[in-house]
């Protein structure tokens, strides 16, 4: 199981270091390695996301995910992407872009690569910011059964009765940071609002066709279609075909992307070359993502350990307030903001296992379906 998930990741990463050591020798090697390190190590927050999702798809779409996707995910956030920028900002034809990227400048050169794509940040981060603000928001004012900080996420469940909550507090927020934090706060604030509008178009769109999918799967086996609200059998899910897994997948694409910006951008620290960072971040990282994001959902690991959920998307919440701090003055190191997100998911994976344990010492199976799950934390909670 554990080589047929991860078994292209290793091939993808031996021939990612071969290329990058015919690239420029051991030291191009070395530096592919720690950008591939990175980027696994601090995306595990972004798997677990994206776990919950994928779930949520027929295999059909979970492959077109782990191929499609990784095109998209290499080629189009970790090289087209940066190139994109550079260009829009600087003035720059493709061409020109393309050269500059392969100049290799130093950073601190005005005139570099790397320093014009740091001087784009305050827009990145305000798009990727506010993608990633609104969904902890949905998420968190949403009211669950099961409840990991369960006195805050209450009080946010009770907030989240108040319809549209989540865009309001978010605009108000994007509002205030742009016009106190950024030197040109116009620009921030259309990032911004592009970020918002990418979020809800998308999961609005995802969120119609997968219920169209639903209602047309119960209509074909007369209401037998499983699901996870109380719709049908208790035991699977009923997994999004056709548009609903098309736009499902490409909310997965877009949840990407915003998760990779402070990344991208946090690579030129160690290296300005453009075909490391992609080979690195995107070939090695982007690919080990994936799989662990496969192998999250074929494990049924979120279902063995549901504060797991809760923890990525507290570290979803942290990772949209440093990106949305940075259009300012203030940049908090990629390692930090990572280790932020450690914190949580490791916290949120220690608080299942001691509930699991607690629960098995009461004789109480703890590898249940979600309805199950969902009325055991009815019972337990205190009244």
């Amino acid at each position: 199981m554990n080589l047929r998930i991860f078994g292209w990741s290793y091939a993808v990463t031996v021939v990612s270091l071969v290329v990058a050591f015919l690239y420029g020798s051991w030291q191009a090697l070395i530096l592919c390695a720690i950008l591939g390190v990175l980027e696994v190590s601090l995306s595990f927050d972004n798997a677990v996301v994206n776990a919950t999702i994928l779930e949520r798809m027929s295999e059909f779409w979970q492959r077109i995910f782990l191929t499609i996707g990784i095109f998209i995910a290499v080629f189009g956030m970790r090289l087209v992407f940066p190139l994109l920028i550079v260009g829009i900002t600087a003035n720059l034809n493709p061409i020109e872009a393309v050269t500059l990227a392969l100049e290799r400048r130093p950073e601190d050169d005005p005139t570099s690569y790397a320093y014009l794509l740091n001087e784009a940040y305050p827009q990145i981060a305000a798009f990727g910011g506010m993608f990633l603000f609104m969904l902890f928001l949905d998420w968190m004012f949403e009211d669950r059964d099961i409840k990991w900080l369960r006195p805050i996420e209450k009080f946010l469940a009770r907030i989240g009765q108040i319809e549209r909550i989540s865009v309001v507090i978010a605009v108000v927020a994007l509002v205030l940071l742009s016009q106190v934090l950024a030197e040109d706060p116009a620009v921030v604030l259309l990032a911004g609002a592009l970020g918002l509008v990418t979020y809800l178009g998308v999961q609005g769109l995802g969120q119609y066709f997968e219920s169209v999918g639903q209602a047309q799967m119960e209509d074909v086996e007369e209401g037998d279609a499983p699901g996870r609200n109380g719709q049908g059998g208790p035991t699977q899910l009923v997994k999004a075909t056709g548009r609903a897994g098309f736009f499902l997948f490409l909310y997965l694409e877009v949840l990407d992307a915003a998760f990779s910006f402070d990344g991208v951008i946090g690579a030129f620290a160690i290296t300005p070359d453009p075909i490391i960072i992609a080979l690195g971040l995107g070939l090695i990282g982007a690919m080990f993502v994936r799989s662990l994001t496969v192998f999250l959902v074929r494990k049924g690991t979120l279902a063995d350990y549901v504060y797991l959920e809760h923890g990525a998307h507290w570290a979803i919440g942290a990772l949209a307030v440093i990106l949305l701090i940075g259009i300012g003055p203030f940049h908090v190191d990629e390692i930090v903001t990572g280790l932020i997100g450690v914190v949580f998911i490791g916290a949120a994976f220690f608080s299942s296992v001691r509930r699991n344990r607690k629960l098995e010492a009461q004789g109480v199976n703890t590898h249940k379906t979600a309805d199950e799950l969902a009325a055991e934390a009815k019972a337990e909670a205190p009244r």
